[in-house]
């Protein structure tokens, strides 16, 4: 006798689904905002834009940040936080101030090379207070920085005044060389033009008929001493510092 046939189980379709997009957190939002800054700059940066690039809409951020000027502000609060004031257990406080300070403007170079488009907004934008100078607007750095410079010596006045001078020199070179070293790399916006000004759009196009010495001397002018002027400047900086320290 045959086997009964058997009832096939009604089968139900599956249901398909698109991938899940990235599980989004205010860190993986200024992150991915600090790499489209990186690429593009800053001018490219909006909230529809950072919103494609993580394939998500625009409007899903704003749980996470609140609108652009908040990611703007985190994206410098999380460039800052990355500036290691002290090597840790590499350096002691008896390897001298002179060797605190070498390290510390170093690792802020660190910084403004590795991401000389998001640099200047650490310049730019209000710090938490009018004393707070960048680029070492931390509160953080602030204090490790003058506990730093305290443990080796320096009196308080002594280390407000080198905090200072620090800043500024930092800010002044620094912003210099990520200028020059976006020339080329950074996306060029379009000129407006508002009454057929004559205005050059690109440097290297220049006539220099009628600038003779700047002509004789361009290939002087563009060559790329950065880096040996910010230790010379440095070295200059320590030596007026240790100066002052001997008075």
């Amino acid at each position: 006798m045959a086997d009964p046939p058997t009832r096939s189980e009604p089968t139900t379709p599956r249901k398909t689904s698109e991938p899940p997009g990235p599980r989004l957190s205010r860190a993986l939002i200024l992150d991915r905002a600090i790499r489209l800054i990186d690429a593009q700059g800053v001018t490219a940066l909006t909230m529809r834009a950072l919103g494609a690039s993580l394939g998500v809409e625009a409007m899903s951020l704003y749980r996470y940040v609140n609108g652009r000027e908040d990611l703007l502000e985190g994206v410098v609060e999380q460039l800052v936080g990355s500036i290691e004031v002290e090597p840790g257990e590499r350096m002691e406080p008896n390897d001298g101030w002179q060797a605190f300070l070498q390290w510390f403007a170093h690792d802020v170079r660190r910084l403004a090379l590795e991401h000389p488009a998001a640099f200047p907004l650490i310049a730019t934008r209000h710090p938490a207070a009018p004393w707070l100078r960048p680029p070492l607007r931390s509160l953080r750095i602030v204090e490790a920085f003058l506990n730093g410079l305290r443990e080796r010596g320096f009196t308080d006045h002594q280390a407000v005044t080198a905090y200072r001078s620090f800043s500024s020199f930092l800010l002044g070179h620094l912003l210099l060389e990520c200028a020059m070293s976006c020339v080329g790399t950074s996306f060029a916006e379009e000129p407006v033009d508002e009454g057929n000004a004559d205005l050059p759009n690109d440097d290297a196009q220049l006539d220099l008929t009628d600038y003779p010495t700047v002509a004789r001397l361009q290939p002087q002018l563009t060559e790329d001493h950065t880096r040996a002027e910010f230790e010379e400047a440095l070295e200059h900086l320590l030596v007026r510092m240790d100066l002052e320290m001997s008075q």
